[in-house]
């Protein structure tokens, strides 16, 4: 019997029992829709956590922090080298590292300042202090006007750029451009420097992993904060970035290195922030999600297999005058093999499509759920790939021959006189 043949009679076998073929097939489309829908959450987490690391300028962006503390023997040490970051710190790395892409100074206040207009209209924001490069090394872009430029920063200009919810939250839907504003000092609320709004940037959303929220921060020319708010010329971050991902070893090492030479040697006053670190972690964390939850949906499928089997070992017992006459007629073992495994196949396979479609629809599901459990994030990606389709066609077939082996072997050992006696 060729193959389309033995396709044809398992297909003519299937619709003789309509509903027992659908029952047996709902095991394997679970298991197959169970396995998807934990594979695709699971790469949507992974995929939430690397937009999360583009907001900070993606995985090729390392920042040197300014530290008052270490920790030495299990204990925090306080650092006493009086060193500190400076402008001139950033110059140097510009030159002497070539490894560097960009290098953007920061001047970070998280805490919520006052910040008020002319029509009394205020809301609490944080500043940051920053220079032309930053928003290159962020990739952010604006959303009117213009930000801050080499200028600004060289004259020390009044001016600001406002993230999207400071923009919304003082001037409504009204354009904030050549508007004035006026932010209070850390020291006090009291005293406030007032400054010519020039931009607004497009909305960035929150970093899950710091907490803050990009659209909340009023961006200003650095050494404007550093002469107005700060009094001295400290620079607590210095985020760089690199053209890809295998310099960062090479950048780091270069950039302590600079940084060591200009302090008299001295590098217990900063530390490296490596997203590479976090990042492996958390990878690390989802793979292990990922792969215990599928594994327990593959439990399913398991149970699924066993449907199968019960199913073919039945089909085997009700067919056993069919079995003898086709042997009688010069049937092969090999012919009654492919006919029962090729009805395994089919039915595992159409099941496994069945569950292709159902996985889509239940990670949809599942997503919804995730983004009302998680609050932090408005959205849940469901990612499903061909890959992972392909590979549940595959497996769905290897059940039906795994699970369809024994009940056909069991049918080719019968023999003709036996089985027409039944």
């Amino acid at each position: 019997m060729i193959f389309i043949e033995s396709v044809a009679v398992a297909i003519r076998a299937l619709l003789t029992s309509k509903l027992r073929s659908l029952l047996t097939m709902l095991g394997i489309t679970i298991g197959i829709a169970a396995v998807l829908a934990m594979v695709a959450i699971g790469d949507g987490a992974k995929t939430i956590i690397l937009e999360d690391l583009e907001k900070i300028g993606g995985i090729n962006v390392f920042t040197v922090l300014q530290v008052t503390s270490k920790w030495v023997s299990g204990r925090r040490v306080r650092v006493r080298s009086g060193e500190y970051l400076n402008y001139g710190d950033v110059q140097a790395i510009e030159r002497e590292c070539p490894s560097v892409q960009i290098v953007a100074p920061r001047v970070p206040e998280w805490s919520r300042v006052l910040i008020q207009v002319s029509d009394g209209t205020n809301i609490r924001a944080g500043y940051n202090g920053v220079d032309e490069d930053y928003t290159v090394a962020l990739a952010w872009e604006l959303a009117t006007g213009r930000f801050i430029s080499e200028e600004d920063v060289k004259n020390s200009t009044k001016v600001a750029v406002l993230g999207a919810n400071v923009a919304t939250g003082l001037f409504g839907e009204v354009s904030p451009l050549g508007k004035e504003i006026k932010i209070a000092r850390r020291t006090t609320n009291a005293t406030k420097e007032r400054l010519t709004v020039i931009g607004t940037l497009v909305p960035r959303g929150r970093s899950l992993e710091f907490g803050f929220s990009f659209d909340d921060l009023v961006f200003m020319p650095i050494t404007t904060v550093q002469q107005r708010f700060t009094g001295n010329n400290r620079i607590p971050q210095i985020a760089v970035q690199v053209p890809t991902v295998e310099d960062m070893p090479r950048a780091i090492e270069a950039v302590k290195a600079v940084i060591r030479k200009r302090h008299r040697g001295q590098d217990d006053f900063f530390a490296i922030f490596d997203v590479r670190l976090g990042l492996a972690r958390l990878m690390k964390i989802s793979t292990i999600i990922k792969t215990a939850l599928g594994g327990i949906a593959g439990f399913s499928l398991l149970v699924g297999g066993i449907g199968i089997m019960n199913m073919m070992l039945v089909a085997v017992g009700e067919r056993t005058r069919e079995i003898g006459l086709r042997n009688a007629c010069g049937a092969k073992r090999a012919d009654i093999l492919l006919q029962f495994l090729s009805e395994s196949i089919l039915l595992c396979s159409i099941g496994g499509i069945f569950g292709i479609g159902l996985g889509v629809l239940a990670s949809k599901g599942m997503a919804h759920i995730a983004v009302r459990i998680v609050k932090i994030v408005p959205e849940w990606p469901a990612v499903l790939s061909v890959q992972w389709a392909l590979i549940s066609i595959f497996f769905s077939m290897l059940l039906g021959v795994s699970f369809g082996l024994y009940p056909a072997i069991k049918a080719t050992r019968m023999s003709p006189i036996e089985a027409l006696r039944c």
